[in-house]
């Protein structure tokens, strides 16, 4: 099949929703509410929730659809001459040395399962954290999620926020339709319904269409924002993002419930429910549980502290829980106490504890290496 073929036969679902959504246009309006409703004022305020549901719900839908995944800038690319020498590599370990060398100014924290930088063979150029390559969009994709058909699209950074408001007020359209056309569908069954011919018809398979939409969009809506709250897209859902330190994570991005819905509806509650971009970042570099948690710390001492976990409480507890046992006053009231000499051999042991914590940490990422290395040979 022809490329021209291909790109025509990609918009056939979003053809088919489009259409669904013209034909139940006209059996609601006309059949159910202009033809059959004997209460005007009822079918007025029926028509103005119809339109404002059927107005956001389309709103998503067109903004998910014609948003664009966006181009990597050129800082993530990597030159030709560079790209040839990665080719030519003797070894695993020199392709890995000259990946580190070339991403060492990019923000970049995830790895492959041999703890090297991410590396896309297609595009030439480092995978941005949360990035993979789309092989229907022939691209590298922004936090990208999975490639939708009934979009037509790659649900990213970009449109992500779109798709979860889309899902929704496709849920609320069909409950709403399959709700207000219940009593008109009970009336069918009675024999009572105003309606004859094939507007009968019509309000049949509203009520049904509507309503089997719903009963699938639950299931989708729920489990997508099950995943807003948690920070984790569909991908990373099946397979955990590899960090550069602390290997695999599912719960690698999550913030919290709260911080996690603002990284995807912003931080403005009024556009909260708009389809206009308003997630936070840039889609290169995202804040992790790591980061939140050494920002957490309750004094100066605590903070210095918490610069010495290096993920090793990932795999050994957390070593930073010895040092932040006490308060501020409790170690002011201490330190008073105490002899010149003694408050600087106090002083000295956050060091000294630290630099212990951090001995252990190689044979830990080394025995982590190894097992990676096991799974990805076991995996081919």
């Amino acid at each position: 099949m022809t490329p021209a073929c291909m790109a025509v036969f990609k918009w056939i679902p979003v053809l088919f929703i489009t259409a669904v959504i013209a034909w139940s246009y006209y059996a609601y309006v006309v059949e159910l509410c202009i033809r059959n409703s004997q209460n005007r004022i009822g079918m007025i305020f029926m028509l103005l929730f119809y339109h404002i549901f059927l107005t956001l719900f389309m709103w998503s839908y067109w903004r998910t659809i014609m948003t664009s995944v966006g181009r990597m800038p050129d800082q993530w690319r990597i030159p030709d001459e560079e790209v040839t020498r990665l080719f030519r590599a003797d070894s695993p370990d020199t392709q890995k040395r000259i990946l580190n060398n070339f991403a060492r100014d990019l923000p970049v924290t995830n790895r492959t399962m041999k703890l090297s930088v991410r590396f896309c063979e297609k595009c030439k150029i480092i995978k941005p954290d949360r990035a993979h390559h789309c092989s229907v969009c022939s691209c590298c994709v922004l936090k990208m999620d999975h490639h939708c058909p009934w979009v037509n699209n790659c649900v990213n950074f970009y449109n992500y926020k779109y798709f979860a408001l889309f899902l929704g007020y496709a849920l609320v359209y069909c409950l709403y339709v399959a709700f207000t056309a219940l009593h008109d569908f009970v009336d069918f069954w009675k024999g009572q319904l105003n309606a004859t011919g094939m507007g009968r018809f019509h309000i049949l398979f509203l009520f049904f269409i509507a309503l089997m939409f719903a009963i699938s969009l639950v299931s989708l809506f729920g489990y997508h924002i099950y995943l807003v709250l948690v920070n984790r897209t569909t991908l990373e859902s099946f397979r955990a993002p590899i960090f550069r330190v602390g290997g695999p994570d599912k719960n690698g991005y999550n913030l919290g419930r709260y911080a996690n819905f603002c990284e995807v509806f912003g931080d403005d509650w009024q556009y909260w429910f708009l389809p206009v971009f308003s997630s936070r970042g840039d889609g290169y570099s995202y804040p992790t549980s790591s980061d939140q948690s050494r920002v957490s710390t309750t004094s100066p001492v605590q903070r210095y502290d918490a610069m010495g976990d290096t993920g090793t409480s990932r795999l050994d507890g957390n070593p930073t829980d010895k040092l932040i046992g006490a308060s501020p006053l409790d170690t002011t009231n201490h330190h008073h106490n105490q002899s010149p000499h003694q408050v600087r051999s106090t002083s000295a042991q956050p060091i000294q504890q630290l630099q212990q914590q951090q001995a252990p940490l190689s044979p830990y990422l080394d025995e982590l290496e190894e097992r990676l290395e096991q799974v990805a040979t076991a995996s081919h």
